[in-house]
């Protein structure tokens, strides 16, 4: 009854904004180091079951064993997410997407106003006769008895 509504100013707004871009910022760091540490774990796991159990000891590529280039490769997959999240996503990120939005939006209305335009250049509307017009009869009222 007596409880005051704040209004949401622009400021709240951007605050929001910045607010929600921290946190998606936070959570791809987040899995960032959750990926780096499953890769430790399946690192040692993978030398564990090729130099302690002898599974696939005698598999070898270009005479190294098939573990260290499991290990590249998930290395290579490792720094791929390494330099997406510290060095792709703050040079292409919320403020990037913002002004490609805006900049599409703009031209997507130039081209529906070059579109009007063209649309009431070759197909006009009729226009309207107003009730001015003498040749028109007035209309009747049915309300007023006569």
């Amino acid at each position: 009854m007596f409880s005051k509504k704040k209004k949401e100013t622009e400021i709240d707004h951007e605050q929001r904004i910045l607010f929600e871009h921290a946190q998606e910022r936070i959570k791809k760091k987040k899995n960032l180091y959750r990926h780096f540490i499953i890769f430790l774990a399946g690192a040692v796991l993978l030398i564990v079951v090729n130099l302690v159990l002898g599974y696939g000891k005698d598999f070898t590529i270009l005479n190294t064993d098939w573990f260290v280039w499991a290990i590249l490769l998930w290395t290579f997959v490792f720094l791929i997410h390494l330099l997406n999240v510290f060095v792709l996503n703050p040079f292409i990120g919320k403020k990037w997407e913002e002004e490609q939005l805006e900049r599409l939006v703009a031209k997507q209305k130039k081209k529906i106003a070059a579109l009007q335009q063209e649309v009431e250049k070759n197909h006009p509307l009729p226009e309207k006769k107003t009730t001015n017009d003498p040749q028109l009869p007035l209309p009747k009222n049915d309300s007023n008895p006569s």
